[in-house]
């Protein structure tokens, strides 16, 4: 796949069949777009092609906005990536993009830059300044431009209307049966194991504190989950705790990972959590022990759970 950060950078001698969106998640909404774009480029005659901004244009255009992302830019490359698109555009997107009219996006940027031969999108997409043009006006500038329509309806997206903000609101409930459902893998953050207060390793469970550059990375409810981990290409399980360690009045979020039947030196290193199951919130024990035992009853859950997988 070609990557690039620009609208401008962009130079292909096909025409393109392409789609456009935040695609947040690379959900199994979107993959049914993506597949339909691969399948239309086959035969080699055009090129595939996904247009999506960074930052997210609630950052930009909402003041307060405090909207959290499924996945990181390099995150939602390699998902993209894995769908077999062919280019993928990483625009800026900025105020002044922002008021482009629907004519304008249409006329100089899908037609002079793309050559688009064909558009394939989802059942709400909407585009141009204030959002205010739909699949009408799409289907007409079509006509007026030389370039086909192809929309997917919400009936054939598994008879739901999946979004990207009901991933989001699942995985701050901590439903991960729903969130990954929907995004059709589980949910997994990436981030380096840093030093943390090393308490876990002195009750018998050694943790692995995660820290995730982007801040902007949806970090999911408060509590412990069962985990899988890619630690140097190997699948390992655990369970993870995310929150404030109310038993040591831990004064910041950390993300703490015990990982079964583990026992090497992974600082600095970058590894990939998946959430599979949540199961239960974090509380304040009375005392060590008492979050010692606890621990020992997470881990016979997680490990029931994880037999049958």
């Amino acid at each position: 796949m070609k990557l690039f950060h620009s609208i401008n950078d962009f130079q292909s001698t096909k025409k393109t069949i392409l789609t456009l969106g935040t695609f947040d998640g690379v959900h199994i909404g979107h993959k049914k777009i993506l597949e339909r774009i691969t399948q239309n480029t086959e035969n080699g005659k055009y090129e595939s092609l996904v247009l999506t901004f960074f930052p997210h244009p609630r950052m930009v255009l909402q003041e307060k906005s405090e909207i959290r992302l499924l996945n990181t830019i390099s995150e939602k490359t390699e998902l993209l990536e894995a769908t077999g698109i062919e280019n993928l555009i990483v625009h800026p997107f900025n105020e002044s993009f922002s008021r482009l009219t629907a004519e304008e996006f249409v006329h100089t940027i899908l037609v002079d830059k793309f050559q688009i031969q064909k558009i394939i999108i989802g059942h709400d997409h909407r585009f141009g300044r204030n959002r205010t043009a739909n699949i009408d006006d799409l289907i007409a500038f079509g006509a007026a431009y030389g370039f086909e329509v192809e929309q997917i309806s919400a009936e054939e997206i598994q008879d739901v209307s999946v979004s990207s903000t009901k991933i989001r609101k699942a995985l701050n409930e901590g439903n991960m049966a729903l969130a990954n459902e929907y995004l059709g893998y589980d949910y997994f953050l990436n981030g380096t194991v840093v030093k943390g207060k090393q308490l876990g390793r002195t009750i018998g469970f050694p943790t692995a504190n995660i820290h995730i550059e982007e801040d902007y990375k949806l970090i999911p409810k408060i509590g412990v989950y069962v985990v899988k981990a890619v630690v140097n290409n190997e699948i390992v399980y655990g369970m993870m705790n995310i929150g404030y360690n109310p038993t040591v009045n831990g004064e910041k979020q950390t993300i703490e990972v015990h990982l079964f039947d583990f026992n090497e030196d992974i600082y600095d290193q970058n590894i990939r959590v998946s959430l599979l199951r949540y199961i239960r919130e974090e509380q304040k024990f009375g005392s060590i022990d008492a979050l010692k035992a606890q621990l020992q009853q997470d881990q016979n859950e997680a490990l029931a759970f994880i037999n049958l997988l």
